[in-house]
This record gives structure tokens, sequence and C-alpha cells, in this order.
């Protein structure tokens, strides 16, 4: 990883848009700071796309994506996208049907039973009212797993047939062929009729956590705020940068990063 002063002004300045994670990215301590909400509003005034992409349950994500300058919010790894029209109504989309969703969702709540009742500890995570397409359980949100305990209940939801990830805060599972980087794909075409692969070059991805490391690797400009570190030894694909902040002040840092990239000179 190399220090974020080493990004290039000129792939800085070319940039259309960026991606980034919520939780421990955005956020700090569950909140989002106030240099980060900043950083968005920036961006936003300067014409620059944001859209952020979480493994947090679109019920949760609802209230974000109406106050925050993003033009989307993508939850549950890709599943659902939030937009708001221009009358401020919130639009929800999805990925699959509403029979695939009702089917997945009744699987799903099985073996979320089953993980609580097989291994010990495990608990659903406490947004998980909010989730539609997915299944979530606490690891540091609100419950501290083992490193033990967090890869038996991966084993578990995989041995179910589940895609499952590990981010800063919980283990999601789901069924379907979407992640974060299908979801990045699918957004910026649903938005702004655009193949994202052609234009990799011109994103930057900003993220934190295993389940951050497919967007590492498909992003030239992928950026790990500096929290990024506890999850080294597990990512198989690093960020190509890394800030020296953490967390929202990471974030914070891109953004100027990309602000003054546009400033003539």
């Amino acid at each position: 990883m190399l220090p974020l002063a080493r990004w290039s002004w000129n792939a800085r300045r070319g940039l259309l848009g960026v991606l980034t994670d919520i939780d421990d990215t955005l956020t700090t301590d569950g909140a989002i700071t106030p240099d980060a909400l900043q950083a968005l509003l920036d961006l936003n005034a300067a014409g620059l796309h944001v859209v952020a992409i979480t493994g947090r349950p679109v019920g949760w994500s609802e209230p974000f994506a109406a106050a925050w300058p993003v033009d989307a919010i993508v939850a549950e790894n890709g599943a659902v996208a939030l937009t708001v029209d221009a009358d401020g109504m919130l639009i929800k989309r999805y990925q699959q049907d509403a029979t695939t969703r009702a089917v997945n969702f009744t699987r799903m709540q099985g073996v979320l039973a089953r993980i609580e009742h097989e291994i010990p500890g495990a608990q659903r995570a406490s947004d998980s009212p909010g989730r539609e397409t997915d299944i979530a359980i606490d690891h540091s949100e609100f419950t501290r797993l083992s490193e033990a305990q967090i890869a038996a209940v991966v084993a578990l939801m995989r041995s179910e047939g589940l895609h499952a990830t590990v981010s800063s805060i919980h283990i999601n599972g789901w069924y379907g062929n979407h992640n974060k980087l299908v979801g990045a794909r699918w957004i910026v075409r649903e938005l702004w009729g655009r193949a994202l692969d052609p234009e990799m070059s011109r994103w930057a991805y900003v993220g934190d956590s295993t389940n951050d490391q497919l967007m590492f690797e498909a992003f030239a400009h992928s950026i790990g705020v500096a929290n990024v570190q506890r999850f080294v030894p597990k990512l198989t694909h690093l960020p190509r940068y890394i800030t020296q902040g953490e967390r929202g002040a990471g974030f914070a840092e891109v953004a100027r990063a990309v602000l003054e990239s546009r400033v003539v000179r």
C-alpha cells in the first residue's frame, strides 16, 4: 500500500466519482463525523458522483440516503439501491425479483436460527429487522466474537449455500450472485446508463475491511482508510493507497486529495 500522497495528480483529476464503504470508512464509532459529511458535500458541489456501497440493511440505510449528499446508497452488499427523486421521494431498486426475494428470505431465516443455536455467542446483528435480502451476525459492533467463532459462522453460512463476507462489524450472508462490485456496476448503469468496467480508471473506491477486497482488486484507484491495517493479514487484495487518518478522517483526506487536483493551476 502506498501513502495517499503518492496518488498521481492526473489520475485524481480525471475522476468521475467516488464509491465508498460506510461503516468505519465514512463513519466513526457508528456515526458520520462532521469532516466526513463535509467531504461528501464538497465532492457533490464539485460535480463528482458519490455512491455508498455497504453491507448494512436497506432499512438502516433509508434515512442516510435521504439526508446525505450522495447519488445512491447500495445496501446489503449490492442487492438493493436507494435513490432520491427530484421531488425528494425515496426510491428503492432491487437486483432480485419479489418472488426470489421472498423465497430466499425464508431460507435465510432458517440459516440464521441455526447459527444462533449451534455457535455459542453468535447473535444476529441489531439492524436485522431492516434486512430484506441478507442476514448478518454481529462480531464487533455490540458483540465480540473470536476469530474462531467468526470462521465458524462463515463456514456454516457457506455450507448452506450462502455467500459470506466479513465486514468491520458484521458477518453477512446471502443468496444470489450480487456483491459490492456487481452492485457498483448495476447502479452506474441504472443511474447514468454507463458501463463501469471501461471507466474503472475514472472512479475511486474507499474501504476498510475484507468485504472491500473485491473492490480493492478491481479499482486501480482503491484506497484504504488507515484502520484497514487491522485486516491486512486476511486480505488477498490490498488497496493501492492508504490514508494517514482512520475512518471518517481518512475519507475526508481522500476527498481533499480528489478536490485539490481539480483546482486550476
